[in-house]
């Protein structure tokens, strides 16, 4: 059974969520003391987060880079909050996936479990170390290193790189990474997956691999060895 922390300080909302999820058997657990999540986070022991923006005493965003300090588990932002700023400013987080409230539990069901199957499915594949150049992709450790230097990825940005690195030099369309990360292309946006790629570049550019990942417009991207 997979368990779910949720961080939501409207405990109507919290008893739904916790309602509907335990129909999906799922185990649901929430937060204790709002000025200190992690503690709760690491108690629970996890395997998907569900996170509010607008928390007392922190906002869902500091939590978030916590979470990220320590743990690459699945993160849903589900908030009320609806500029553009705010879903990019998510992923740049390390978070997974934004839905707005106010929002279908069927939809939300739906990306948590593609999630969680997205996530076993990882870690089962066969491509788990790879060399790329002068730097080492490690898909167990989720890490890009080079020499002494070491950045950590988030699962998705392990994903969508494995699945770029199983077809170098040919061009992956972009609805078949998005089917292959979330299972069906309509529960997830066509930027979330932009925002992905382009936190993979930054990484890989902290390592002296700019040009790594190329974009062919319209289509794609391509691992350029």
């Amino acid at each position: 059974m997979s368990r779910i922390f949720i961080i939501e300080d409207d405990e109507s909302l919290f008893r739904e969520l916790e309602k509907r999820l335990a129909e999906w058997d799922y185990s649901v657990f929430g937060v204790t003391d709002f000025s200190n999540v992690m503690n709760d986070f690491i108690k629970g022991e996890p395997d998907l987060v569900i996170i509010d923006i607008t928390l007392p005493k922190y906002d869902g965003f500091y939590w978030c880079r916590r979470i990220r300090d320590i743990s690459s588990l699945p993160i849903i932002f589900l908030s009320s909050r609806d500029h553009p700023t705010d879903m990019v400013m998510s992923m740049q987080m390390g978070s997974d996936d934004y839905i707005q409230k106010p929002f279908n539990f069927d939809v939300l069901v739906a990306k948590v479990q593609a999630l969680l199957r997205r996530v076993y499915q990882y870690q089962n594949q066969d491509m788990d170390v790879v060399k790329f150049r002068d730097a080492v992709f490690d898909f167990r450790k989720l890490t890009i290193s080079k020499g002494e230097e070491h950045v950590s990825l988030t699962k998705n940005e392990s994903f969508i790189l494995s699945i770029l690195m199983k077809s170098p030099g040919q061009v992956v369309k972009r609805e078949s990474i998005i089917e292959q990360l979330w299972d069906d292309s309509k529960f997830i946006s066509d930027n979330t997956l932009t925002v992905n790629v382009n936190r993979i570049r930054k990484k890989l550019e902290d390592m002296g691999l700019a040009d790594a990942i190329i974009t062919k417009t319209g289509l794609g991207y391509m691992i350029r060895e």
